[in-house]
């Protein structure tokens, strides 16, 4: 076993070799591309960044380019030009020179070379955006700062007008009267209403806020203010020349046949929206602690108090000793971790929580669970339409956005970064981006932005861009992983009514210092009808949060029969401008030039991110986030009492602050050899926020291949780790790291079914071939060694719970699988058997992004277990076959079989753009369409949605 828990048997592990050796051969160097061309002074990069953001940097459609796209496929330029090039490296990676990157990645120099203007626009006279003829995508130069900003601004409009406006009412509860009423809508809008429900007035005191935190905080909201003025004179722009979105014509904001409507101006407070919808997708982590008590308690009826608790922490792997690390040289940043005896403990009595309500109706006075009908929806709705529109009827149906966009579980971004030791120039090399998901248009877009005090290029949440997020400067380049440390706490508030009655669990009143005080409901009223997108019924409902001085209202519950509500509190909550800093330090040449600068700034960002750095002589990463000091004798991953000797040090309810740890306790580091991250354990000791940061992770995939390649004594190109990274992209992790220990207890005696013997050869032959899922060949749609994945995928969740359910009980299984999932496959159709549960949050279908959740650890350790190998950190007790070899073997073989007799159609129910049994299609991903225009699926592959390959030859 190696340090980092990365175990892989002969078979996965000849694979891996194998592909490194590939990866290792001489490349032809690239260093001729800066003979033929000249780059921008302030370009220190000098041809070797580059990076893509499918599908394409345009995201307005007109009603027209709509129309045309639902009858003849057409789609507007730039619409969909970066998703070939990113999918077709799949099958392009392993010929990968330096000198072919440029075949699946656009160049991300400074400027646009001579001849390549595809056109320039000058929407002020201090700022000029040219477009390039390759990508499409904005450079904006201003020779003042507002009119760069300005500039920002109506460069995002012209992409991504559409997107940006949907995400403001995202954010404040009203998708449906915006969009339409699908289910998806409603479900959208009410989970981030949960999460971040501000009044008008709270989003004003976060810009206030902002402006108070000095010279950079009042520059920020001129930044800001210039940029929605930007977007603002696009508005007015497009609507008088008819040119805006057609999604505007589809929903009923503006009628297709008379031009009359409105497209509603922007203001500060929309960005506040934007990014708290931004911040409660990526950069939030923590909460979970009542599925936590609920595991617990589940875990003490079947084993006792001793012996469940002990279970509880096994499964909860909080700082489990084999997990891969993105600090793997010791370094130790205690964060989040369990007292022995903690104090405070509010605990709910069994079978007492219920989900607080969100939905009412229309009068808030009473439950209806889902929206009821009659409401007359917006003026302009519903249009007669056309016949020429009738196409565009019912597009919207499906909703604009995954309704559990929020609420299923994430797995964001990877990074590869190695030091200049390890590499052909001696320059570090860097591979990394956000996996933000896939949609058309994007929710992040590319720019360029220079002017005073800003230098930088790269993607932006569109709506947020008038400071790069996610890019390069003139000498360096950052990215960021979603990190997820726990910065958000569960406590329990005393019910109470005021006028003195006996308190219930649906009392809306609490104690707060011996006072019986009312929750404040935050309240949103949202209705729709038929549009000419949209058919759904009319309806109207209220959604109600309820907040207190502890938090939002989550949970009802006794506790000691006392009747309680559970609240979450979150470090971030009221506070998702404040990072805004963080980003404008990162675009400002003058405030970042080394990795100490960088460190600095991302310091200031509070979402819980973790940053990575490189430039030509350093590499650097830090984890950002507001992480709040508790008392040392509290439990973060449980409930606890809502009283000052249990909450946040200095905590005050009014501004929402307490005491944070100091930057020097957050993980961070400067040149280690290398640094992997795929959303895992930051470092010893910083506990997991949740569960599942064990002994198999994804970023086992990477860490495994890019030590091959430093250790293997071969200097490192862009081209070699990029194809590292595919190479994991393309893997399947429970292939890779568990496979080869169930053939091992399968081996462990002779196979003499005819067809038991046939899957396990089937098995055994993929896991020869690297155990990847790709095409046999490219374009067939096919996968080579179909059958195994096909088993494969079909046994797992089977195997799982035969392995399991037997020794932890129906009970305890099913609350564990409350708290992590079983399986998160690439076409997310494995759920597990009618006759057991079913993973609810198994994945949203054809994102690409897989293998982040799922109890891999837990069957790599038990089966270890079985075999008598050494088990750091392992399980209280063997479960597969109740610890006998044999019988766990038969255990196997017996879930295998089921599982290879399963017809396609089953593993892989068919879908709106998928025929049921096709496990390409089912795998592939799709762009989800947020507005009229599609794209064709692709080649699923486990990758950022934005990546950047950077080597910085020189430096300032």
């Amino acid at each position: 076993m190696g340090p980092f828990g990365i175990r892989l048997r002969a078979a996965a592990l000849g694979a891996v070799l194998a592909t490194v050796a590939a990866l290792a051969l001489p490349t032809s160097a690239s260093a001729g591309a800066s003979a033929t061309r000249s780059y921008q002074s302030n370009d220190y990069c000098q041809g070797q960044c580059d990076d893509i953001l499918p599908p394409g940097e345009n995201g307005n459609a007109t009603l027209a380019d709509i129309l045309a796209n639902r009858l003849l496929g057409t789609r507007p330029a730039h619409t969909d030009d970066q998703l070939g090039p990113y999918s077709s490296l799949v099958d392009g990676y392993t010929g990968l020179t330096d000198a072919t990157l440029g075949s699946f990645f656009d160049d991300a120099s400074f400027g646009v070379p001579a001849g390549q203007v595809a056109s320039t626009v000058r929407p002020r006279p201090d700022v000029t955006i040219v477009r390039d003829k390759a990508t499409g995508v904005p450079h904006i130069t201003g020779t003042t700062r507002y009119g760069t900003e300005f500039g920002a601004g109506y460069a995002a409009a012209q992409d991504r007008l559409w997107v940006m406006d949907l995400f403001r009412h995202v954010g404040r509860g009203e998708l449906s009267s915006f969009a339409g009423g699908a289910a998806a809508n409603r479900q959208l809008e009410q989970s981030f209403w949960q999460a971040a429900p501000y009044t008008e007035a709270e989003l004003q005191q976060q810009i206030e806020s902002v402006a108070a935190q000095g010279a950079r905080g009042q520059q920020a909201l001129a930044d800001a203010q210039a940029y929605v003025d930007g977007i603002n004179q696009y508005i007015t722009q497009a609507y008088n020349s008819r040119t805006f979105p057609g999604e505007y014509d589809l929903t009923g904001q503006v009628n297709p046949i008379t031009n009359a409507g409105s497209i509603q101006p922007f203001q500060l407070t929309d960005l506040v929206a934007l990014a708290s919808v931004i911040g409660a997708l990526f950069g939030s982590g923590g909460g979970g602690e009542v599925q936590s008590a609920l595991v617990k308690e589940a875990a003490e009826a079947k084993y006792g108090t001793t012996r469940g608790d002990a279970v509880w922490e096994a499964f909860r792997e909080r700082n489990d000793p084999e997990a891969v690390q993105t600090l793997h040289d010791g370094q130790s940043f205690p964060y989040a971790g369990d007292p022995a005896h903690p104090q405070g403990l509010a605990m709910p009595d069994p079978g007492s929580v219920t989900p607080q309500q969100l939905v009412y109706d229309p009068t808030g006075s009473a439950a209806s669970g889902s929206a009821v009908s009659g409401s007359a929806g917006a003026a302009l709705k519903p249009v007669k339409a056309p016949a020429a529109l009738k196409p565009l009827q019912g597009v919207f149906d499906q909703g604009v956005l995954p309704g559990n966009l929020l609420t299923a579980k994430h797995g964001m971004s990877n990074a590869l970064v190695v030091s200049g030791k390890y590499t052909d120039s001696g320059n570090p090399i860097a591979v990394f981006g956000p996996q933000t998901g896939y949609f058309a248009p994007q929710l992040l877009m590319l720019e360029e932005i220079q002017g005073p005090g800003i230098s930088a290029r790269g993607a932006a949440f569109a709506g947020l861009s008038f400071y790069v997020e996610l890019g390069r400067g003139q000498d360096y380049s950052w990215s960021a992983t979603s990190a997820g440390q726990d910065i958000t706490d569960t406590y329990a508030v005393t019910l109470c009514n005021t006028d003195g009655t006996p308190a219930t669990k649906d009392s809306s009143a609490y104690l707060a210092d011996g006072v019986c005080t009312p929750m404040q409901a935050l309240e949103r009223d949202d209705s729709w009808s038929p549009t000419l997108a949209d058919s759904t019924a009319a309806g109207s409902y209220r959604l109600i949060m309820y907040r207190t001085d502890y938090g939002l209202v989550t949970d009802r519950a006794t506790v000691g029969g006392v009747p309680v509500a559970y609240t979450s509190l979150r470090s971030t909550y009221q506070h998702e401008v404040d990072s805004i800093i963080g980003f404008q330090m990162l675009n400002d040449p003058s405030a970042v030039d080394s990795p100490q600068t960088f460190q600095q700034a991302t310091q200031h960002i509070g979402y819980t991110f973790n940053w990575f750095y490189a430039d030509s002589a350093h590499t650097a990463y830090y984890n950002s986030g507001l992480n709040p000091v508790r008392p040392a004798s509290v439990a973060p991953d449980l409930p606890t009492w809502a009283a000052p000797q249990y909450t946040w040090q200095h905590y005050d309810p009014a501004t929402n602050t307490a005491d944070y740890t100091p930057p020097s306790q957050h993980p961070q580091d400067v040149d280690q050899d290398y640094y992997v991250s795929w959303n895992n354990k930051q470092a010893d000791d910083y506990a997991a926020a949740g569960f599942g940061d064990g002994s198999v992770h994804r970023a086992n995939l990477l860490d495994a291949r890019v030590k091959a390649l430093v250790d293997s004594g071969t200097k490192i190109t862009r081209a070699t780790l990029t194809q590292a990274m595919e190479s994991a992209a393309v893997t399947d992790l429970r292939g890779e790291d568990v496979l080869p220990e169930l053939l091992q207890v399968i081996d462990s005696a002779p196979v003499t079914d005819p067809a038991q013997a046939a899957a396990v050869a089937e098995l055994k032959t993929w896991l020869g071939h690297g155990a990847v899922r790709k095409e046999t060949s490219a374009g067939s749609h096919s996968y080579a060694d179909g059958a195994a994945i096909q088993a494969f995928d079909a046994w797992w969740p089977l195997l799982v719970q035969a392995e399991f359910q037997p020794g932890l009980g129906s009970d305890l299984f099913t609350a564990l699988t409350g708290v992590l999932q079983i399986n998160e496959s690439p076409s997310g159709g494995q759920t597990g058997p009618s006759s057991g549960p079913v993973d609810a949050n198994e994945s949203i279908p054809h994102k690409g992004s897989s293998f982040q959740y799922g109890w891999w650890s837990y069957v790599d350790k038990d089966l270890r277990a079985v075999l008598g190998e050494p088990v750091t950190g392992g399980l209280p007790q063997v479960f597969c076959g109740g610890g006998s070899l044999a019988q766990c073997r038969q255990v196997l073989l017996t879930s295998l079989q089921q599982a290879a007799a399963e017809p396609a159609a089953t593993v892989y129910p068919g879908d709106s753009g998928c025929a049921a049994g096709d496990q390409w299609c089912a795998d592939s991903i799709v762009q989800r369409p947020l507005g009229g225009v599609t794209d064709t699926a692709s080649n699923w592959q486990n990758r950022p949605t934005y990546q950047q390959v950077v080597q910085y030859p020189a430096h300032r």
